[in-house]
């Protein structure tokens, strides 16, 4: 079939303020501007007709090799046609200026003849409102405007514009420079300016991999990785994304469809400990600096997910875009917004703890600490009794989940450091009495048929969420327990290649059909976690067969052949990778925090 091995064709490239998808056609097939969560201005990933354009191709048929500049979110696409070849550079500037980064809505296109005449069309087609609106182009003496958002658009380039608003070849025989901006253009010289983003980006990043600590397991896929995710923070607020994309499918006709370009909450404690594990402040300082301010803000419940500024209603809407293959419904925006996910209250708390307890953030004292976390308490002694959509988000299948109680016990556990390092008893002994309920919800999960425990209370299933079991220090790691309900987790769940299900069982859109990434990486840390080195290490090593040509993860991937689906690159995929590495080069059996 069409679908047999498939693999996304495109690489991203951003700074820290938008993200773009550059695929091996030299498309930009992918472009939200000015946000993440904005409409995209380039689509052709969802729709070939209204997705708009911005590709630099020979006339003839051509062979392409794309990769990385070493240690950099530069993308390199290498164009070959007969004896002609061009390289096309495409990057998002970012470097300190004034103390502060530099992260313009500027994407820059450096292209060079490296062999023969080539002969190239350039074609800069941006669109507006989800492909809806077509933007008016005006033309310039160095430049086309594009009309119709609500700043200008702006194509700026030493190519002649005529060239490129007819869309004709011409003979690329120098240096090329096309720079497209969102509000305020660029005025300097292009030339000069450009080779000096393009050197500054460059170091800034090789700076950035030089910061991190990183052991030398893997340690290729490790550090692109941290790039992957280092630039899905927003980092105006601090918030990280999911992914940058919306409605690519969990695999071909699915259905499961989802917009993914939004803030978890939920997972905070996951990308959290990725950029501890690299030793990267910054970016846990941005993060942390979102978590509490939701966390102060939000006056009933916690949602699952946020937007990048901490908007909570994001009303889905299905708009009639072809879709990825043609995978409908296309969807913007994500309606477990209103879900009851009850496990985010211990992902805030177990997130928070190292402003606590860490010394090498200063201030931990920070006013209003004691009343922050008695809201806490509040909030989960409110709500440690109830049923809810749990971890996987069904919309209409709730129970009393283990993973949700597993975080009541986790967020008691931190609550209760907290507490002591705020000198607070009273705190301390509710958040005690928190663990205590938990503790007792968990072992009702307990089924002594199978020796393990299951998703919810009363249920068989097996849930690949419950190693966290293990991960997070409830069973102790070189308990018989712990080495069974792992035994248990795996005849259900596991899956060829080394993947791993969420779960086998029947949700609201019926069967699952692919694997989930992160659990397979979250099988490589149980693993190590009850000492079966070699086990992880192997299941580690095939993994790495599952990432596209540069290096990145998808959230899904097919048993049957190890096809990538589900959204792109996926940020939590890239997070399982680095904290399973970590797992595995450091042999850790127990978590950091406890």
């Amino acid at each position: 079939s069409t679908m047999s091995h498939h693999q996304y064709k495109s690489g991203i490239i951003g700074n820290c303020g938008y993200i773009a998808h550059i695929n091996t056609d030299t498309n930009i097939c992918w472009l939200c501007w000015p946000r993440f969560d904005s409409s995209f201005i380039f689509g052709n990933l969802l729709d070939s007709k209204s997705g708009g354009e911005f590709s630099i191709l020979p006339r003839d048929e051509y062979a392409v090799e794309q990769y990385y500049r070493e240690n950099t979110n530069l993308l390199c696409t290498k164009v070959r046609s007969g004896d002609d070849a061009y390289l096309i550079t495409d990057f998002a500037p970012r470097f300190k200026q004034n103390d502060r980064y530099f992260r313009p809505l500027m994407l820059i296109r450096k292209v060079e003849p490296l062999s023969g005449n080539p002969l190239i069309k350039v074609v800069c087609k941006p669109v507006g409102q989800y492909g809806t609106r077509n933007l008016k182009m005006m033309q310039g003496s160095n430049h086309l405007e594009y009309e119709g958002l609500e700043s200008p658009v702006r194509l700026t380039t030493n190519i002649s514009i005529n060239y490129i608003k007819d869309e004709c070849y011409f003979v690329l025989n120098e240096i090329k420079y096309l720079v497209l901006t969102y509000g305020a253009p660029l005025e300097a010289t292009l030339e000069n300016t450009v080779e000096i983003f393009l050197n500054k980006t460059v170091q800034y990043w090789r700076d950035w991999v030089k910061n991190t600590t990183i052991s030398n397991f893997y340690q290729a896929a490790v550090i692109r990785s941290s790039l992957a995710l280092k630039i899905h923070q927003y980092e105006d607020t601090g918030a990280i994304i999911a992914a940058s994309t919306t409605s690519l499918p969990e695999f071909d006709q699915s259905g499961r469809t989802w917009d993914y370009r939004y803030c978890w909450l939920r997972d905070t404690y996951y990308i959290l400990q990725a950029f501890n594990n690299i030793g990267h402040f910054e970016e846990m300082e941005g993060y942390f600096s979102f978590i509490s301010n939701i966390s102060r803000v939000a006056t009933e419940r916690f949602q699952p997910l946020y937007s990048i500024t901490g908007e909570s209603k994001l009303l889905e809407k299905i708009i009639p875009l072809a879709g990825y293959l043609n995978n409908k419904p296309v969807r913007i925006g994500n309606q477990a917004y209103e879900h009851i996910q009850n496990d985010v209250y211990g992902q805030v708390l177990i997130a928070l703890l190292p402003l606590f307890i860490d010394r090498r953030f200063v201030d931990a004292e920070r006013t209003g600490s004691a009343v922050w976390l008695s809201m806490m308490l509040d909030k989960m002694e409110a709500t440690i009794h109830e049923t809810d959509a749990g971890l996987w988000e069904y919309r209409h299948i709730s129970g009393h989940h283990c993973y949700t109680k597993l975080f009541y016990w986790t967020g008691a556990s931190a609550a209760i450091k907290i507490g002591v390092a705020l000198k607070e008893d009273k705190l301390v002994s509710r958040a005690v009495k928190l663990k205590r309920i938990a503790t007792h919800y968990i072992e009702q999960c307990y089924d002594s048929t199978q020796q393990a425990y299951t998703d919810s209370i009363g249920s068989t299933y097996m849930d690949a969420s419950t190693l966290q079991l293990i991960m997070m220090g409830y069973l102790n790691p070189k308990s018989q327990k712990a080495k069974k309900h792992l035994k248990a987790v795996e005849s259900q769940l596991q899956a060829d290649r080394g993947l791993f299900y969420r779960y086998i069982h029947e949700d609201d859109f019926g069967l699952p059909q692919t694997t989930f990434l992160i659990c397979a990486f979250w099988h490589v840390e149980a693993l190590a976690c009850v000492g079966r080195m070699k086990d992880a290490t192997e299941q580690f090593i095939q993994l790495m067969q599952y990432s596209n040509h540069l290096g990145l993860l998808s959230e899904d991937v097919s048993p049957s052949d190890g096809s990538q689906w589900g959204n792109f690159p996926q940020a939590y995929s890239h997070v399982g990778l680095m904290n399973a590495a970590y797992r595995v080069s450091k042999k850790l059996d127990m978590p950091l925090f406890l």
